[in-house]
């Protein structure tokens, strides 16, 4: 099965497909696992708009399934059942992975067999009321105000490659964009007037967020000389260009973090944590929890409410200071 499904996009889709009243071709589908998991991954490329690691992560964990069942002689789709779904969550507790591991690899075999069943391959989902192991949240690490503010100052002011350092820890605590957004912002998608940003997040789906002071002053100062300089005479409309004049990736700026954070002697942490701690803090200062979500761009709010879980702890942690019987 591991050889088809390492590439799905071509196989799983008959050869030969018959005719309907029509005249056009109907596309039939094999219906054995490996042909029904290689083109569920063919159209979830095509349709879905995944990202290349989601299709990874479905492909390998469709591919142990499929290997998994075959154990038990079930090669086919229509030979799946709520029970042999059930067997194989235990089998994967068995080998204690974590939950969060086993969520996915059963949200990749329900996803695919809500295909199944939206395309007539089978009568209904086995998947639909399988309870997965509830997933741990852990708390998001937060900075302190001062924490957040000493690291956006690390950078030098005197260097090109300091003040795009700079520009980016700004705009990564100032506006709460994730690391892959920071990186897929161009000049254009910058208002410097109005003070905001435009935002493509996941799916695609852009929103418009503001910029704080120091932000907007650091963007400035990058744009008037250092990302000229940057370029090296290249054209270009990526924001944050790295040393070779074109567009900074996500990796970077994990590094450029780490970089100046060791130097600092300082706890490390991602720049996802600059964005946990712009919600944080907003929350903390009484931002409304929707904005937080529409600033954020989360698609639910209950993404967004883990933020007051750690206001809560914060208060909590205050309460335990400072009041006399706690």
């Amino acid at each position: 099965m591991g050889n088809i499904l390492n590439n799905p996009f071509g196989v799983g889709i008959e050869a030969k497909a018959p005719r309907g009243e029509s005249g056009e071709a109907e596309v039939a589908v094999d219906r054995s696992m490996v042909g029904v998991a290689a083109a569920f991954l063919r159209a979830a490329a095509a349709e879905r708009d995944l990202s290349p690691n989601t299709l990874t992560a479905y492909r390998s964990d469709l591919e142990q399934f499929g290997e998994w069942a075959a154990r038990s002689k079930i090669t086919s789709i229509e030979k799946i059942d709520r029970t042999l779904i059930r067997r194989f969550v235990a089998f994967l507790g068995q080998r204690r992975l974590a939950r969060r591991s086993i969520a996915r690899k059963v949200t990749a075999l329900r996803s695919m067999l809500v295909w199944a069943e939206g395309r007539g391959l089978i009568t209904s989902n086995p998947a639909a009321d399988v309870v997965v192991p509830k997933l741990d949240r852990p708390l998001p690490r937060v900075l302190k105000a001062s924490e957040a503010k000493l690291l956006c100052e690390l950078p030098p002011d005197d260097d090109p490659v300091g003040l795009r350092d700079r520009a980016i820890l700004e705009v990564l605590y100032g506006s709460g964009l994730r690391v892959s957004e920071l990186c897929g912002l161009d000049v254009d998608d910058l208002d410097m007037r109005a003070g905001t940003l435009l935002v493509t997040g996941k799916g695609r789906k852009q929103r418009r967020v503001p910029m704080s002071d120091p932000e907007r002053r650091a963007l400035q100062t990058y744009l008037a000389g250092s990302r000229a300089s940057l370029l090296k005479d290249q054209a270009g409309g990526a924001l944050f260009i790295n040393k070779r004049g074109t567009r900074i990736n996500p990796r970077s700026v994990r590094a450029l973090m780490t970089k100046y954070l060791s130097a600092e002697g300082a706890r490390l942490v991602s720049p996802h944590a600059l964005r946990h701690s712009f919600a944080t803090h907003l929350l903390d200062g009484g931002a409304d929890l929707r904005a937080v979500q529409e600033l954020l761009g989360h698609e639910s709010l209950s993404t967004t409410q883990i933020y007051t879980h750690v206001s809560s702890e914060r208060l909590k942690a205050v309460y335990e200071q400072s009041h006399p019987r706690a």
